[in-house]
């Protein structure tokens, strides 16, 4: 039962009518029996500054999605290296002394590629937002090069620029042998697919950020192509994971009841 003592976690997003955040750890807070409540806040940009500070001041916390995780970087008042180095932060909460942010976008994305047993030459990351930069973070810590796709070609150009001043070469398409949407695309009807599979002719594997019911167009269409593909289902798992691990360092995340709550709602 919620009353004046329950923590209040959030997502804050826009749109947020697709997320799974909050079947999933509502399910990890009542099987571990705590008193805690997460919700879904559709906000806008300046928005964000302050209910990620009211939350976290508040006892609570939070994760931050499309297309808020670069704000919310700039709102945190003790960031990870992480976030200091990409400049996009999923998750906040208190240490009782300063607003504190972290990305375990990473950590969901590596046990995502992991699961695909992924290869680890060159990835072809479509997208230039905050979860692009976790890709090239990940592909940091993995030594892959990584190709880029964008709709807008300044955009493109200057992530590529921020690529190599993270250390992270850049790849030829061609080359690439793992695909990553890392956009919003796939979250509406009607959107057009991010990527073809003629994009890199030598790709194995294809993975989608976005989940959706019954897997997103684009999967399906990568796995008719012949490459193992999945959506974001155990990224969204393994990221809250570490969400969860930040804003109950005494508990340990109930996994496999987080996983199954995001299950059945894609069913």
């Amino acid at each position: 039962m919620i009353g004046g003592s329950t923590r209040v976690f959030a997502i804050l997003g826009d749109p947020l009518k697709h997320t799974l955040s909050p079947a999933m750890h509502n399910a990890a807070f009542r099987a571990l029996g705590l008193d805690a409540a997460y919700v879904p806040l559709r906000c806008n940009a300046a928005d964000v500054p302050g209910l990620v500070t009211a939350l976290a001041r508040a006892g609570g916390g939070g994760n931050v999605t499309i297309p808020h995780k670069e704000t919310a970087a700039k709102a945190i008042t003790q960031p990870s290296d992480r976030v200091q180095r990409l400049g996009a932060c999923n998750t906040f909460w208190s240490d009782d002394t300063a607003v504190v942010g972290d990305n375990t976008d990473v950590d969901g994305l590596k046990e995502a590629l992991r699961l695909l047993e992924a290869p680890t030459n060159a990835w072809l990351v479509a997208g230039t937002g905050g979860a692009a930069r976790a890709v090239v973070a990940a592909a940091r810590e993995a030594r892959a090069a990584v190709a880029v796709r964008s709709r807008d070609p300044s955009r493109r150009q200057t992530f590529e620029q921020w690529v190599k001043d993270q250390g992270v070469a850049l790849a030829r398409s061609g080359e690439c042998e793992v695909m990553i949407n890392a956009t919003p695309l796939g979250l509406h009807p009607g959107d057009h697919l991010p990527l073809a599979v003629d994009d890199a002719p030598e790709a194995q594997i294809a993975l989608d950020l976005i989940y959706a019911p019954g897997e997103t167009a684009w999967v399906r269409l990568m796995r008719q192509g012949g490459l193992r593909a999945a959506d974001g289902r155990a990224m969204l798992v393994a990221q809250g994971a570490q969400s969860f691990r930040r804003w109950f360092p005494d508990e340990e995340p109930p996994i496999e009841i987080m996983k199954a709550a995001v299950n059945d709602a894609l069913r």
